[in-house]
């Protein structure tokens, strides 16, 4: 169960969001737009932005196809917040297949760290200066219950979300004075339409156990979603820095 709209919390405000196109990303911009957010929303696919206009239709979404690791994507996003940005959530994500390292090719590799993280850096470095002139705005990036261990992905994907943990930090440090909240919610296994297949044999004889074992149930996307928004809004005035499991407590076993 989500919590229900309110029409105002967000009213006013420009969010853009990444990976809008389906599971945390749709449900986020969905959330943001019910409750007054213009939504800038990017997915590489036409068809699910598509679908997503369709679904908000009377609300303010300005969608944008593109691939978030292309810097000319980053700057159509900028572009059609036209010139104000409160809210950037960083959504898109890929997984790795679960490749150890010995097993992990660099394309995959490239990937994932492109996704994962570059495309966080260059939304990050795009609307800093945005939210620096008005003196406020909010980060939200999707870190990973692989944020706090190893047994949860592969080599690219772990390390991946370790760099945003990293990427996360150091934004609230720098910019925190600036008015400029960076936060991150780590989520542990979602219901999403995510590849989460395995691609390595000794990959899940080796997490497979171990996830069976720990793993929480799965979350919706909206429960996610909801956490972005919490980050993102007012009643989080007082966070920064912070790395949030939503996870039903699997990083506390």
């Amino acid at each position: 169960m989500t919590a229900s709209p309110s029409p105002s919390r967000f009213h006013g405000h420009t969010a853009i969001v990444t990976g809008a196109g389906s599971g945390i990303g749709r449900a986020t911009a969905q959330i943001l737009a019910a409750e007054g957010a213009t939504v800038i929303a990017a997915d590489i696919s036409a068809e699910r932005l598509h679908d997503l206009e369709s679904t908000l239709q009377g609300s303010e979404l300005r969608a944008i196809v593109g691939d978030v690791t292309q810097e000319s994507t980053i700057r159509d996003l900028v572009e059609a917040a036209g010139g104000r940005v409160d809210i950037l959530a960083n959504i898109a994500g890929v997984m790795d297949g679960v490749l150890p390292a010995d097993e992990v090719d660099d394309a995959t590799w490239q990937r994932v760290f492109d996704i994962n993280v570059t495309a966080v850096l260059r939304a990050t470095r795009a609307v800093v200066p945005l939210m620096r002139e008005r003196g406020s705005g909010a980060i939200v990036n999707i870190a990973s219950e692989a944020s706090f261990r190893g047994s949860v992905g592969g080599a690219a994907y772990t390390a991946s979300k370790h760099a945003v943990v990293g990427l996360t930090k150091s934004s609230a440090f720098m910019y925190g004075p600036q008015g400029i909240r960076t936060n991150a919610v780590a989520p542990g296994a979602v219901v999403t339409a995510l590849d989460v297949s395995w691609r390595s044999e000794y990959g899940a004889a080796r997490t497979g156990p171990v996830l069976q074992a720990t793993m929480s149930p799965p979350a919706s996307a909206e429960q996610i979603a909801e956490t972005v928004a919490w980050l993102a809004s007012s009643a989080a005035a007082n966070i920064n820095g912070v790395i949030l499991p939503s996870d039903g407590g699997w990083s506390a076993a």
